[in-house]
């Protein structure tokens, strides 16, 4: 495969056979070449999972120390108290009927969709069109509740949602390449340690097999897991 002369510069950078610690991963990642825009640096594991198992999906939400550097646009379906709260809050947007047909129209222009679980029922028959796109909500990333408010703030602050998928693999976003090192080094140990709380009781052996760190437009860089899980 014919790779860009950016992605060739970026590949002098660091050693392709060594597994960095946390904080020489996020150095060398500074140190490569930039591009035209702000990339996103993501961090991905490989886990010690079957997938294929129910009770072995490793699936949650987590609300990142310094952020994602993005501005998430929010949309409630609530009414009463639970759509003031989310208005209080600064969702984007906060209706019940008017909304689900707008989105059934085929308006989808936001990043979080929270539901109420009354108004679950009514939002499921949409799972044609939030399904796809990873809109629709779900207890488990705390995107079904009654308490909008503190749901809207966290998708605001930068909440990040994680599922692993089919080969047993997770990918996260820890923020953008212009965030200082500290910055990047804080998110992502803080997303190390989400991901192993979330360890299913049902996994056997190594649960964290590998860590990979890379920007949008890098090579990826692979991590010490050993040393990254001790610190």
């Amino acid at each position: 495969m014919k790779r860009s002369k950016l992605y060739q510069a970026r590949a002098k950078v660091y050693d392709r056979q060594k597994f960095y610690t946390l904080e020489e991963g996020v150095e060398a990642l500074k140190k490569m070449p930039v591009a035209k825009f702000d990339e996103t640096v993501e961090l991905a594991f490989r886990l010690g999972i079957d997938p294929r198992q129910s009770d072995q999906i490793v699936r949650g939400a987590m609300v990142l120390p310094r952020g994602i550097g993005k501005t998430q646009r929010v949309v409630v379906v609530a009414d009463g108290e639970a759509a003031i709260k989310a208005k209080e809050a600064g969702a984007d947007e906060v209706g019940y009927e008017e909304l689900l047909q707008k989105i059934k129209g085929g308006w989808l222009d936001f990043d979080v969709l929270i539901a109420t679980p009354a108004a679950m029922k009514e939002v499921r028959t949409l799972g044609r069109v939030l399904g796809p796109r990873g809109l629709m909500p779900n207890p488990k990333t705390g995107t079904v509740t009654d308490d909008t408010g503190t749901a809207v703030q966290e998708a605001k602050a930068g909440r990040v949602e994680y599922r692993c998928d089919r080969a047993g693999c997770l990918h996260m976003p820890i923020g953008k390449l212009s965030f200082t090192p500290e910055a990047l080094l804080e998110n992502a140990q803080h997303a190390l340690t989400v991901v192993q709380r979330a360890r299913p009781a049902a996994a056997k052996g190594i649960f964290v097999q590998s860590m990979t760190l890379s920007a949008t437009m890098s090579p990826g860089i692979r991590l010490d897991v050993k040393t990254a899980v001790k610190a």
